[in-house]
C-alpha cells in the first residue's frame, strides 16, 4: 500500500493471493487512469501478475474478477493449453489487469498483442516454482523488454512460500530496494495439519491407500503420486472398487484438467489424484485428507503438498507413506519437519542424518547487506530487530 517494492514469503495456504489482490484493486480504483490499447489492438495492461501453472493462473484470474465484481476494471487471462485467438480477442479489448502463464504472455508480446508501457505493479507469484519450471528465461524477457516501464515508475512483488538465495539474486535485478517480509513458519509445514507417516513397501501401497479411503469414508482426499502413469492408474484402480477418482496431470488436457478440479471442488468426486503440477498454489477448498502416496524428491515439495489442507487457520490431515528403499534421503528433514511443527517423530524417521532443510522461524534469511530496509513480521509477534 505504501508503494515500496516486496519479497513476500508466508506458508502456503495464509492467504497470500488476497494480500497482494486487494490492495492493488484498492489502488486502481482509488487511482483510475485511462485504459490503453494501442495499434493494432495490442493491450496495455496497467497489472501484469505471472505464475507458473495454468491452474494457479486461473484461479488467480477468477478471484481477481471475484474481488473487482461490479466495477470498472477489466481483468484478463492468458495460458497454454487453450486457444490463442480467444484469449487474445479479450486481451486486444483492453485489460486492467493481465494474469498470464510466463509462456502464453511472452508469446502474446512477440505478437504485439501485449506491451508494458502502462505498468504499475507487476506480480510473480510462486516465483521459486517459476525457476524450478525453468520459466525464468520467460520472466526475465519481460522484465527486461522494451516496453517495460523502469523500476522506479512500477511496484514490483514477488511472492512464494520459500525463496533460496537463487531466487533472492533475482529480486536484487528485478525489485528496487524491496522490504522482505516473512510471516510464520516460513518454509515449514503448518501447525495446523496433523502429520502421519506409515511404513510400507512399495507392494503394499495400494491395499494401505484402499484402506485409508475406507477409514476417511466421505472426506475430501487429495492423493499426491510422482509419475503420470500412476496417477491415471490409481484413479482407475479406485474407481473400479467404487470410489469415484479424479487424476489431474501435466499430459491431461486442460479441459480435462478443468473438469477433474471441477468434479472435485463440487464434491461430485471426493478423491483427486495428481502430480505435482497440482500441488503449488492452488485453492482446493476443504480439502481433508493430503496423501503423499510417494514421497516427493525434496522437503520443500513435501511441505507444499501437505499445504494443500489445513489452509487459513482450518485443521487437516496429511498421511505419508514411507518407503524405506526410496525415501531414505528425506529422513531427517522430515523429522526436522515434525520436530518444528511440534510433532511427534516416527521411530523409522530418527537418526537419520543431517536435515539440508534450512528453514527457520523467518523462513530463509534475507541475503543482503542489513543497511537495506526489510522486514518480518511472525504471526502474532512484534517484528524482530534484525530485519
Amino acid at each position: 500500500m505504501g508503494g515500496r517494492d516486496l519479497m513476500g514469503c508466508a506458508q502456503t495456504g495464509s492467504g497470500k493471493t488476497a494480500a497482494f489482490l486487494l490492495p492493488i484493486i484498492n489502488v486502481l480504483l482509488q487511482d483510475s487512469r485511462e485504459l490503453v490499447v494501442g495499434p493494432n489492438g495490442c493491450a496495455q495492461p496497467q497489472v501484469v501478475i505471472v505464475s507458473p501453472t495454468r491452474e494457479l493462473t486461473l484461479q488467480i484470474f477468477n478471484e481477481a474478477r471475484k474481488f473487482s465484481f461490479g466495477s470498472v476494471l477489466k481483468i484478463a487471462v492468458a495460458y497454454g493449453g487453450t486457444a490463442v485467438r480467444h484469449q487474445g480477442d479479450s486481451i486486444a479489448r483492453g485489460c486492467h489487469i493481465l494474469v498470464a502463464t510466463p509462456g502464453r504472455l511472452h508469446d502474446f508480446v512477440d505478437r504485439s498483442r501485449v506491451s508494458f508501457e502502462s505498468i504499475r505493479f507487476v506480480v510473480l507469484d510462486e516465483a521459486d516454482r517459476m525457476l524450478d519450471m525453468g520459466f525464468m528465461p520467460s520472466v526475465e524477457k519481460m522484465m527486461e523488454h522494451t516496453t517495460m516501464v523502469s523500476l522506479t515508475e512500477r511496484q514490483t512483488l514477488m511472492f512464494s512460500a520459500t525463496f533460496p538465495e537463487d531466487i533472492q539474486h533475482l529480486a536484487g535485478r528485478f525489485l528496487n530496494n524491496y522490504l522482505f517480509v516473512a510471516v510464520g513458519v516460513v518454509g515449514g509445514a503448518s501447525t495446523d495439519v496433523e502429520q502421519i507417516f506409515h511404513q510400507v513397501t512399495k507392494y503394499e501401497k495400494q491395499t494401505t491407500l484402499q484402506n485409508l479411503i475406507e477409514e476417511y469414508d466421505g472426506k475430501r482426499i487429495l492423493v499426491f503420486v510422482e509419475t503420470k502413469r500412476n496417477a491415471d492408474f490409481i484413479a482407475a484402480m479406485l474407481s473400479q472398487k467404487q470410489m469415484l477418482t479424479s487424476s489431474i496431470h501435466g499430459d491431461r488436457m486442460q479441459k480435462e484438467r478443468e473438469e477433474a478440479l471441477h468434479n472435485f471442488k463440487s464434491g461430485k468426486h471426493c478423491i483427486l489424484v495428481a502430480t505435482a503440477v497440482a500441488a503449488r498454489g492452488l485453492d482446493i477448498k476443504n480439502v481433508d485428507v493430503v496423501v503423499n502416496y510417494d514421497l516427493p524428491k525434496s522437503i520443500d515439495e513435501y511441505v507444499h503438498r501437505i499445504g494443500r489442507t489445513g489452509r487459513v487457520g482450518n485443521r487437516g490431515i496429511a498421511v505419508s507413506f514411507y518407503d524405506g528403499d526410496q525415501d531414505a534421503g528425506l529422513v531427517a528433514d522430515l523429522a526436522k519437519i515434525l520436530r518444528q511443527a511440534e510433532q511427534a517423530v516416527p521411530d523409522f524417521l530418527e537418526g537419520g542424518g543431517t536435515a539440508t532443510y534450512k528453514g527457520n522461524k523467518y523462513g530463509g534469511s534475507d541475503i543482503r547487506n542489513f543497511n537495506n530496509a526489510t522486514a518480518a513480521v511472525d504471526q502474532g509477534q512484534e517484528p524482530d530487530e534484525e530485519w
